[in-house]
C-alpha cells in the first residue's frame, strides 16, 4: 500500500512541478520583455526631449564654425590700427570669445565632432599667428590680405569641420 500511495502522490506532484517550471519560465520571459519595453519607452522619451537640444547645439556649432572661418572672420573683423600684433590678437581674441561662448555645446555633440571643432579653431589661430610672423608683412592690412590669399580657393579648417558636423547631423536622421 505504501508504494501505491507514493505513486499516487507522485502522479499529482509531477504535473504540478512541471506546471510550476513552465509558469516560472513564462513569467521570467514576460518580465524580461516588459523590462525591454520600459527601457525602450524611457529611451524614446529621452530622445524626444534631447533631440531638439542636440540639434540646437549643432546649429550653434555651425554658426561658430562660420564665424571663425578665416574668409568670413577677416571680412567681419577689420584692423583698427596698422600694428600687426594688435590685429593678430584681435583675430585670435575674436575666435576665443566665440569658442568660450559655445563651449557648453560639447555635451550634446559627439567627442569626435567636438575634437574636430577644436582642431579647426586651433588650426585657424595657428595659421593667423604663423602668417603674422612673416617678414614680408609689415602692417595689419597686409596681414589681412595675406591671410585672405592663403585661404582663397582652399578648404579652410572650419569648412572641414563643417562637413563632418553635417555628416553627423545626417546620421541622426538616417
Amino acid at each position: 500500500m505504501e508504494l501505491t500511495q507514493i505513486l499516487n502522490y507522485l502522479a499529482y506532484l509531477i504535473p504540478a512541478v512541471i506546471v510550476a517550471i513552465i509558469a516560472f519560465y513564462f513569467f521570467k520571459g514576460y518580465m524580461a520583455d516588459e523590462e525591454k519595453r520600459r527601457h525602450f519607452q524611457i529611451l524614446k522619451d529621452t530622445y524626444s526631449k534631447v533631440l531638439p537640444m542636440r540639434l540646437q547645439a549643432y546649429e550653434r556649432m555651425t554658426l561658430f564654425l562660420e564665424r571663425i572661418d578665416p574668409n568670413k572672420l577677416l571680412i567681419r573683423v577689420k584692423p583698427f590700427s596698422d600694428e600687426i600684433g594688435k590685429y593678430e590678437e584681435l583675430l585670435v581674441k575674436n575666435i576665443d570669445q566665440e569658442y568660450e561662448h559655445n563651449i557648453s555645446q560639447q555635451i550634446y555633440i559627439s567627442p569626435e565632432c567636438w575634437n574636430l571643432i577644436q582642431t579647426a579653431k586651433n588650426a585657424t589661430m595657428h595659421i593667423i599667428r604663423q602668417t603674422a610672423m612673416s617678414d614680408k608683412i609689415d602692417d595689419a592690412d597686409k596681414l589681412r590680405e595675406s591671410l585672405l590669399n592663403h585661404f582663397m580657393g582652399e578648404i579652410t579648417p572650419s569648412q572641414k569641420a563643417m562637413m563632418y558636423l553635417k555628416k553627423e547631423v545626417n546620421e541622426l536622421f538616417g
